[in-house]
C-alpha cells in the first residue's frame, strides 16, 4: 500500500485527542485518548506516542481542533498557534489543517485562516454526512457537547459559524453524554414529590447519570470522576446524592435510578428543543433522517423517534471495518477528516 492511500485524520480537543485512520478511503483504525489540556499542554504531547501507530506511514495527516479554547490559552488565535507548534514538532509527515468552511489549507496558512480554523471540527463531520446522505438533520453528541446541523444537497445549511454564533442559533448545546456537570443540567430535581434545589458543587457528571441507568459504555468515559473514586454504580449513586445534599443511603436504589433517570430526560429534553429550533430554520423534510453521531448516539435514536424521523447511526453510513465503527462515530470528526482530505488532496489547488 503506497502512503497516498493511507490518511489520518486528528481532532484536537480540549479534553480528548481523537485520531481515525483510513486506507484506501476506508476506516481501518479509530482511537480516543484522554487529553486534560486545561491542566497543561504536556496531557497533550504525553499522549502522543499511544496513538502514533495510526501514523505509520500516513500519506497526509489532517487535523482540526477544539483545544485552542482551552483556558491555559488567553485566546483561541493563541491557542490554535501553539497547538500548530504541537502538530509540526510531534506528528510526522506531510499535514492540513481543517479551516471548515474555507477548506484545508496549510499549517502556515492557518494561523490567517484562524476565525475559520477554530474548532470547525462539527464542520468536517457535517459535511461528510451531506456528501453521504444528503438531506438530514445531523446531530452529533459527544462527551462535553453537541452539535446540530441541517445538511441538503451536498452541503451543510447553518446561520452561525463560531461557537457564539452557534450557541445563538442553537446549533452548538453545551452538554454531552459523560462530561457535564448534573448543575449544567438542571439547577433543581425531584426528590419523593419535592423539587430539590441542586447543590452548585461538582460533585456528580453526566457519565455518573449514565452509569446508574447502565447506559455507558465504560470505554466512553475516559476522564476521572468527581471526586476521584470509583467508577462503579454505587459510587455513581453516592456522587449523585451528594448534589441533592443526601448520602445514598438516604434513598433507595430505586428512588437513585428514577432521579438519574431525570437528569438523562432533562438533558435530552434540552437537546431536543435545539434540535427543533434548527430543523424549524432549515426546514429538512419530514421523512429526512436524523443522523447520530458521538458516543451519546443511543440518546439521540431516542430523540429521532420523538421527532418521527428515521434514525441513521453515523458508524454505519461510513466506509468502515466493522470492528471500528462504533470507535469511528465516537471520533467522528476524526473519521470525517480521513475521508474528506483524501479527496481534496486530489482537487485541482483552486478548488480546495
Amino acid at each position: 500500500m503506497t502512503q497516498e492511500n493511507i490518511i489520518v485524520g486528528c481532532d484536537i480537543g480540549g479534553a480528548h485527542l481523537k485520531v481515525a485512520r483510513a486506507e484506501n478511503g476506508r476506516i481501518v483504525k479509530a482511537m480516543t485518548v484522554a487529553t486534560p489540556i486545561w491542566l497543561g499542554l504536556d496531557r497533550l504531547t504525553a499522549v502522543i506516542p499511544e496513538v502514533m501507530p495510526l501514523f505509520a506511514g500516513s500519506g497526509l495527516n489532517a487535523f482540526t481542533m477544539t483545544g485552542e479554547l482551552s483556558d491555559i490559552f488567553p485566546s483561541r488565535e493563541a491557542g490554535i498557534a501553539e497547538l500548530l507548534k504541537v502538530i509540526g514538532t510531534h506528528f510526522p509527515g506531510r499535514s492540513m489543517i481543517y479551516a471548515g468552511r474555507s477548506g484545508f489549507v496549510t499549517a502556515d496558512q492557518a494561523i490567517q485562516h484562524a476565525a475559520d480554523v477554530a474548532s470547525a471540527n462539527w464542520h468536517a463531520t457535517a459535511a461528510l454526512v451531506a456528501e453521504l446522505v444528503g438531506e438530514a438533520l445531523f446531530i452529533d453528541m459527544g462527551s462535553t457537547t453537541t452539535d446540530i446541523l441541517a445538511t441538503r444537497k451536498g452541503a451543510v445549511e447553518h446561520h452561525g459559524y463560531t461557537d457564539a454564533e452557534r450557541l445563538a442559533t442553537g446549533e452548538l448545546v453545551y452538554t454531552g453524554f459523560t462530561r457535564t456537570p448534573l448543575m449544567g443540567v438542571a439547577s433543581n430535581a425531584p426528590i419523593r414529590g419535592r423539587l430539590t434545589p441542586l447543590m452548585n458543587e461538582y460533585f456528580a457528571s453526566m457519565a455518573d447519570v449514565q452509569r446508574i441507568l447502565g447506559a455507558l459504555d465504560e470505554s466512553d468515559d475516559k476522564q476521572s470522576t468527581a471526586d476521584g473514586q470509583a467508577k462503579t454504580v454505587d459510587a455513581s449513586i453516592t456522587r449523585l446524592a451528594r448534589m441533592v445534599g443526601r448520602d445514598s443511603a438516604n434513598l433507595t436504589a430505586a428512588e437513585w435510578r428514577d432521579l438519574a433517570n431525570w437528569f438523562s430526560e432533562r438533558q435530552l429534553r434540552t437537546i431536543h428543543d435545539a434540535a427543533l429550533l434548527v430543523a424549524g430554520k432549515h426546514q429538512p423534510g419530514s421523512r429526512a433522517p436524523m443522523v447520530g453521531a458521538g458516543i451519546g448516539r443511543a440518546q439521540l435514536k431516542c430523540l429521532a423517534e420523538r421527532m418521527r424521523r428515521p434514525f441513521l447511526d453515523f458508524a454505519d453510513i461510513i466506509p468502515a471495518d466493522d470492528a471500528v465503527r462504533a470507535e469511528a462515530s465516537g471520533a467522528a470528526p476524526a473519521a470525517a477528516l480521513a475521508l474528506l482530505a483524501g479527496a481534496a488532496d486530489h482537487r485541482p489547488p483552486g478548488e480546495r
